[in-house]
């Protein structure tokens, strides 16, 4: 079954342009969204969600309340929510996969839907801007695309993508929003700006840039964060890439080096230093080829547990 808008099918034959045009209420929903200042939303009851990374939990969660992602410039961050179990997922498509991890992230929500017997699975995109290499359009395209191929009704209810997403500033282009998260109890949705992305930050960052497929890293039915293991091979030339100046870093490990945030250079070199400090994680971080685990504390903040404590 298709992807619909107000209950009809979309046409994915015409431009996106003209879709929005057919359907001014998202253009509005988008409008509002984009006119709302991005929280800062502190760790407690946070789980950060990477690049290529999803996670999926309930309001039952008593650890997790918030989902959330940022850094996007032509990636997308991607809500899918059932409104009857209220099952919840967040995740950061970069276009690697699309119509595989869209079923990955479908059959995810749909596990904890099953007993839910009403509701409705809703989508909602955000991210990308009018970039010169139209890296953003060709994501959305794909997007739409492959929610349409599932076997299930989905609902678009927010598309603040691409153009909808796009501010202009001397002739650069720019996206507006650059996070999102998303509230597991009440289903809001909201600009945001995480200042802790950890646990294990730099850890997941390797795992990105060596090439990872989407990776669900949450356990909801035990209410903990699985990291790893991980495992790849020494980066090619990282002396080099840690001797290059900021100039040619943007240039060469982005896909949009005049639109992205401030912090995009120094998470990248740090990233690098820690593939170059460990190139074979399989002796230096799982030499027991077991993930790293992680639960909430009484604070709300997270805290490695160790395995045989489970």
């Amino acid at each position: 079954m298709p992807l619909l808008i107000n209950g009809q099918r979309v046409d994915l034959a015409r431009p996106t342009g003209e879709m929005i045009r057919a359907y001014p209420h998202l253009e509005e929903k988008a409008k509002l969204l984009r006119s709302q200042p991005a929280q800062i939303v502190e760790p407690k009851g946070l789980l950060y969600v990477q690049q290529r990374e999803f996670a999926v939990t309930t309001p039952k969660d008593g650890s997790v309340s918030i989902l959330g992602s940022d850094d996007a410039t032509t990636c997308h961050i991607v809500v899918l929510r059932h409104t009857g179990s209220g099952a919840t997922c967040l995740t950061h498509f970069d276009g690697s996969d699309t119509e595989a991890e869209v079923s990955l992230i479908m059959s995810s929500v749909k596990s904890f839907s099953d007993t839910a017997g009403c509701g409705r699975l809703e989508v909602h995109l955000v991210g990308g801007f009018n970039d010169d290499r139209q890296l953003s359009q060709k994501l959305t395209n794909q997007l739409l695309r492959a929610f349409d191929l599932q076997p299930d009704d989905v609902h678009l209810v927010t598309f603040c993508v691409t153009e909808l997403n796009d501010r202009e500033e001397e002739d650069i282009h720019f996206p507006i929003i650059y996070g999102i998260a998303v509230n597991v109890k009440t289903a809001e949705i909201f600009p945001a700006t995480f200042p802790e992305k950890g646990p294990d930050e730099d850890l997941r960052s390797a795992h990105i840039l060596t090439g990872a497929t989407l990776t669900n890293i949450y356990d909801a039915k035990m209410e903990q964060l699985h990291i790893g293991p991980y495992f790849w091979r020494p980066f090619p030339h990282v002396d080099f890439w840690l001797q290059q100046d900021d100039k040619q870093i943007l240039q060469n490990l982005s896909t949009s080096p005049l639109a992205e945030p401030p912090h995009f250079v120094s998470h990248i070199r740090s990233t690098l230093t820690f593939l170059k400090e460990h190139p074979f994680p399989s002796r230096s971080l799982f030499p027991d080829r077991k993930p790293r685990i992680y639960k909430k504390n009484q604070e709300g903040l997270w805290e490695q547990v160790c395995s045989d404590k489970i």
